[in-house]
């Protein structure tokens, strides 16, 4: 991807010219370097010529604007792309410390400032801020916060939440948009505008992107089975006269007098486990069974919604998530008034808020708290870089950060409600405490407690069917989200071969996420479900998060990306900013992955204990991503010509400017 340029196009020089005989409101070009004058405009040459320089030493153009990145050439280009005379000298030698850039000149110039000014953006802002808070607000936010709440200490876990917040995943979204937006590139070819060297970290999100659409999408297959079985008079899950009950199904809601006792199963969980799933015909990751053709089916229509969502790009995608980011409020509201009004639902609210301020003295909380709020917002995962991508150079992306992660948080806090008011109607019903109740977890929680809820309440199918399409619209955005990362990834880093070929692109990319997902829509695929979420994002996102923030704020300079802020802007971002990105984030991630790491998670799902190995095959499956990283390394140290420190040198330093559309600079940008 790096244009080679000619004899005309990159000459160092060294200027005779002194700045300080620069005529008044002209750009002075001083030891190579281009030194503007502030009381200079930005002058637009009429001929057409556009001149569009390469990085160079950040540390001696820190304070040059993007339009003038450091490091310039001091000829400039004429219309014809021919090098003008300049009263400047070769220098005799140049050392290892000296880096050669290149300015884009004449046709290649306008070629690429024509590929810039095409980008696609977005039809209207609402339309990005739906995409990322539909990206952000996710199933998990559903399941996941509400668990994690009162098993930490209920109210109490709100104080470790919200500092986490505030010092870690705040910052590190913030910082992603702002990148994205600054840089116009995807999680791949971006790289080599910040630091080379880390290229790898791109190709490790496309993979980790792709292990995620092939167990994600499959949680909605099951949402989709139930919709679809939700349009009959009687729920399925509400009795036990069906061929897939057994002896222990126990209807505690009909109208006879019936014990619960502890070998009891609802009718909801075996419609779960023996009619969904079919685990029961699966003796564990041992022996996965055959591949259920109903989940098939589901699946297969999802991802046929999901291609014609995103075939065309963020024009198509930004119109459908205004019906998939929005509906699921309108049903959480109407879940919310539902459940308040049900018997024994302030029990369900008690037990969720109750603090245990002893809680907050285990290390465990914090970890939960860190890890809950970082997977919530989503860094890392490529799809805030490419949203961000595609927005208008000075869009107040600060604005976005602070307005989207708040409302993902304000939506993780209000679904508790909606899921303790129904599960205090449950203790209720079955006399019971919260507790005993509460104990399913992840997709259990929505599938078999929640469901057996609805299913009990009047005018139980439309509260059905109402709940699954929520479920179906929450995760139908974090897929377009997810794929959308690896699309702008690799049509931004092949622009050659894709670029004119979206369509063709995305159908294949479907069909490689179908075809790893078969093996979850076996009758042990709950089973592949659990192992890709607990091993295949956890430690590898959080370490290419890491990596990323230390190759941001260390290696391409935290004043250098303050700079990019502001002239996005117009100022830059305070104190507290920059000592979240060099300093908090970075340890914020190191405690969560170690905590991660030294203390694995050992996996149980209904009555499968995951054996011994599992452990194993799930951090292969994580290291099969953050693996690209140190091999990219490896090859671009080895593919760059001199010596050991100069391949160093030119490894950290960016290969190109970020270009930016005339129509876009600030004029009074510094």
């Amino acid at each position: 991807m790096e244009k080679k340029a000619t004899g005309k196009e990159t000459e160092p020089l060294t200027c005779k010219k002194d700045a300080s005989d620069c005529n008044k409101g002209e750009d002075c070009k001083e030891n190579g370097l281009l030194v503007r004058n502030p009381k200079s405009a930005l002058r637009l040459v009429e001929d057409g010529n556009k001149v569009h320089p390469s990085q160079g030493d950040k540390g001696q153009a820190a304070q040059i604007s993007n339009g003038y990145s450091g490091g310039q050439s001091s000829a400039p280009c004429n219309g014809m792309g021919e090098v003008e005379d300049a009263q400047c000298t070769a220098p005799a030698a140049t050392t290892t410390t000296t880096t050669t850039t290149s300015t884009t000149c004449g046709a290649e110039g306008q070629q690429q400032l024509m590929e810039l000014e095409d980008r696609e953006t977005w039809s209207k802002k609402i339309d990005f801020l739906l995409s990322v808070i539909g990206y952000a607000v996710d199933l998990g936010n559903v399941w996941r916060f509400p668990y994690i709440c009162y098993q930490n200490g209920g109210g109490a876990f709100l104080i470790p939440y919200t500092i986490m917040a505030i010092f870690g995943g705040i910052p590190l979204f913030y910082m992603e948009l702002a990148l994205g937006q600054y840089h116009r590139n995807g999680c791949i070819s971006i790289w080599r505008k910040i630091c080379p060297i880390f290229k790898g970290i791109g190709f490790a999100i496309c993979v980790i992107d792709l292990y995620v659409a092939s167990y994600y999408n499959t949680i909605m297959a099951w949402a989709f089975y139930y919709l679809i079985s939700s349009f009959t008079t009687e729920l399925p899950w509400t009795s036990c006269t069906n061929a897939w009950n057994t002896g222990n199904c126990t209807n505690y809601f009909s109208k006879d007098n019936v014990s619960w006792s502890p070998h009891s199963i609802s009718p909801a969980e075996e419609f779960y486990t023996r009619r969904v799933l079919q685990v029961h015909r699966s003796d564990g990751l041992d022996d996965l069974g055959g591949i259920s053709w109903q989940l098939t089916l589901c699946l297969l229509l999802i991802f046929t919604i999901v291609y014609f969502s995103i075939w065309k790009g963020v024009k198509t995608s930004g119109k459908v998530v205004w019906v998939t980011a929005t509906f699921p409020y309108i049903i959480l509201f109407i879940l919310l008034v539902r459940g308040a009004t049900l018997p024994g639902a302030w029990r369900g609210v008690l037990y969720y808020l109750k603090p245990d301020w002893q809680k907050l003295l285990a290390t465990e909380v914090w970890v939960d708290a860190a890890a809950q709020i970082f997977f919530s917002l989503g860094p890392g995962f490529g799809v805030l870089l490419a949203y961000a991508s595609y927005n208008k150079f000075h869009n107040n992306c600060y604005q976005d950060a602070l307005v989207t992660s708040t409302v993902n948080c304000v939506t993780s806090f209000v679904s508790g409600f909606v899921i303790f008011t129904v599960l205090g109607y449950m203790a209720e019903m079955r006399n019971e405490d919260v507790s005993e109740v509460a104990k399913d977890t992840g997709p259990s929680l929505l599938f078999i407690t929640y469901a057996e809820a609805i299913a009990n309440m009047p005018a139980s199918t439309f509260f059905a069917i109402i709940f699954f399409l929520m479920l179906l619209t929450l995760g139908l955005d974090s897929t377009f989200a997810g794929l959308e990362g690896v699309i702008t990834g690799v049509l931004d880093e092949f622009p050659h071969v894709w670029s004119k070929r979206r369509e063709l692109f995305v159908l294949g990319l479907i069909i490689i996420c179908f075809l790893g997902s078969l093996a979850t829509l076996t009758f042990g695929g709950a089973y592949v479900v659990k192992l890709f979420e607990e091993y295949a994002t956890g430690p590898a996102v959080l370490t290419i998060v890491f990596l990323e923030a230390v190759a941001v704020s260390w290696f391409y300079g935290i004043t250098q990306f303050c700079n990019d802020v502001k002239e996005m802007l117009g100022s830059a971002p305070g104190w507290y900013w920059r000592v979240c990105w060099v300093a908090i984030s970075p340890i914020f991630l190191l405690f969560v992955t170690c905590s991660f790491l030294s203390n694995p998670p050992k996996l149980r799902l209904f009555d499968y204990d995951y054996p011994y190995w599992t452990t194993v095959v799930g951090y292969c499956i994580g290291t099969s991503s953050v693996i690209f990283i140190p091999i990219y390394m490896v090859y671009r140290l080895v593919i760059t010509p001199g010596t050991f420190k100069e391949r160093i040198l030119k490894s950290i330093t960016p290969e190109t400017a970020t270009e930016i559309p005339f129509g876009d600079i600030r004029m009074n940008a510094v």
